[in-house]
């Protein structure tokens, strides 16, 4: 890969971003829509300059998002047409096949669906427009706003929380009773079963 040592920031249309994942948390994404609109004018321009979405250069030029997802598809949700890029990494000159393999290797795509599958990488969604609705990865970033696990620089640590409360809870409590499935998300993430995801700040444990 070709690092990039100053990024690279640049304007580009929401539409021509290429997600790396499948799935986003819909509630999450409306949150981030409510929390735009109370941004108008100087004060959006200001917002929108410092949450910069961070991209992968790949075939064809495309610009690959390995974060934010969430904002993008609620700004774009909200009529916004640009957004404010940083390259990070430069990988145009690979094949299809040999750009998602690196990606992959260096934990910047998911391919997991709203089911926790692993899928092969086609699957992934050509435009912000398609990614699909995950509620437990909804809970899952409930749960950290509401303390239930520290931020974390692990890839994808939310959806790691998300696949193991997926394993836990009815897809049908989230999506009937989101209130109910937080007070069985914030038990599991204080108890010893949830130790081993990332940000775990449950009670220690007795020597």
């Amino acid at each position: 890969m070709v690092a990039v040592r100053d990024p690279i920031l640049q304007s580009v249309a929401i539409a021509d971003l290429r997600p790396t994942q499948i799935t986003v948390g819909m509630r999450e994404v409306q949150a981030k829509r409510v929390h735009w609109r109370g941004k108008k004018g100087k004060r959006g321009a200001e917002f929108l300059g410092k949450h910069m979405i961070p991209v992968i250069l790949g075939p064809k030029e495309r610009h690959y998002v390995i974060d934010h997802h969430h904002l993008a598809r609620a700004l774009h949700e909200e009529g916004v047409k640009n957004i404010a890029i940083t390259v990070v990494g430069n990988l145009s000159m690979l094949e299809r096949d040999a750009f998602w393999f690196v990606l992959d290797n260096r934990n910047w795509m998911h391919p997991f669906d709203d089911q926790g599958r692993r899928l092969d990488y086609k699957h992934i969604p050509q435009s912000i427009d398609d990614l699909v609705d995950d509620p437990f990865r909804s809970l899952s970033g409930e749960l950290r706003r509401a303390g239930g696990f520290a931020k974390d620089t692990t890839p994808f640590s939310e959806f790691l929380w998300a696949d193991a409360l997926r394993r836990r809870i009815k897809r049908k409590i989230v999506e009937r009773d989101f209130d109910r499935a937080m007070e069985m998300a914030l038990t599991f993430a204080k108890s010893q079963d949830a130790i081993y995801l990332p940000g775990w700040c449950g009670p220690a444990p007795e020597s």
